[in-house]
């Protein structure tokens, strides 16, 4: 099998991580790897298939030789590098949001849209983690009668925030547990305290009073499904989970599709898996999903307002499938292709 030079930018963060785990676990033909991280985490060592590689800082000439560019650092940093990557001759795979929406860059999910990858000009980009789980679950309800509304809530997990949010939960878990429970805990990365509490935004708010991550979510959806006026209307959340995140969704479809006509179309789907027997309390929970790659989905029943309507609960890692997965997918597709 032809071998694949492999840079990955941000290797040393929480996503970096999970990618490197990832290509060593399902055998990705690396040849070269080169781990690239900030000034500061340069020098540092990362283990790649019992081998110790040194981080190197991600500059723009950082990408001579790489075949693969995977971006798993800030969208700042990918606006600044991906072309130089690109130029260098690399295929870039970027995780963050900074290319997503660009209409020259495929967003792609390979079990949705994989032929888009042949559109590629240089730059492919992985969606968020709240729509990758999302489009997992309506993707087969579609393909059963088409979506005429999405309607979604989400509670996402504090990693999908970075490894300083985890810290910060656990730091706020400790000090309670240690007789703190007057006033809010001493909080940084978010505007109020996590611990034992939910937070009705991700992300900034906009001049609309949807927050960024809300609009993702819709403007994503829409344009990997190829549905651009799809109505597609959200809430999310953050709430004090480690990794998982869940999603509260009703859909409505042009005709009636019942819930076992549901389950039976989801379960046919590559990469989901239904888990929905409510009676027994079996449903997804974010515990179920930690360190998977499958998108679980439960509590499958009609709406009782709308007749064409079912609601679903979508729980996916989202570092692994929301993040480094899918990503690492995309490298997969691309080699399955020809693409590099």
């Amino acid at each position: 099998m032809k071998k694949v030079n492999v840079a990955v930018v941000g290797a040393t963060g929480a996503v970096g991580h999970q990618l490197l785990r990832l290509l060593e676990d399902r055998n990705f033909p690396v040849g070269t790897l080169r781990p690239l991280a900030s000034a500061r985490s340069a020098g540092s060592a990362i283990t790649f298939r019992g081998e110790s590689v040194t981080v190197q800082e991600a500059t723009p000439d950082s990408f001579g030789g790489m075949d693969i560019v995977f971006f798993a650092a800030t969208g700042s940093l990918s606006k600044e590098l991906a072309p130089a990557a690109a130029k260098a001759g690399a295929i870039v795979i970027d995780k963050s949001s900074t290319w997503r929406m660009h209409p020259e860059v495929p967003l792609v999910v390979p079990e949705i849209n994989p032929e888009d990858l042949r559109k590629h000009k240089g730059i492919i980009a992985s969606p968020n983690c709240t729509t990758i789980g999302l489009i997992m679950a309506l993707k087969p309800l579609h393909d059963v009668s088409p979506l005429t509304r999405v309607v979604v809530t989400t509670m996402q997990a504090v990693s999908g925030t970075g490894k300083e949010a985890i810290e910060e939960l656990e730091t706020q878990a400790k000090t309670w547990a240690a007789g703190a429970t007057e006033g809010e805990l001493a909080h940084d990365i978010y505007k109020r305290q996590i611990a034992f509490n939910v937070l009705p935004y991700a992300e900034s708010f906009t001049e609309n009073g949807y927050s960024t991550e809300e609009l993702k979510l819709s403007a994503e959806t829409r344009k990997i499904m190829g549905l651009p006026e799809l109505p597609v209307t959200m809430t999310c959340t953050r709430v004090p989970v480690f990794i998982g995140h869940s999603e509260s969704v009703l859909v409505s479809t042009e005709r009636k599709v019942t819930p076992a006509e549901a389950r039976e179309a989801i379960s046919r789907f590559p990469g989901v898996k239904v888990v929905d027997d409510p009676a027994n309390f079996v449903f997804p929970t974010a515990i179920d999903v930690a360190g998977t790659d499958d998108t679980l989905v439960g509590r499958i029943r009609e709406d009782l307002t709308d007749p064409n309507g079912l609601w679903l609960w979508v729980v996916s890692d989202n570092l692994r499938k929301g993040a480094a997965t899918n990503a690492v997918q995309i490298a997969e597709k691309l080699v399955e292709m020809g693409l590099v």
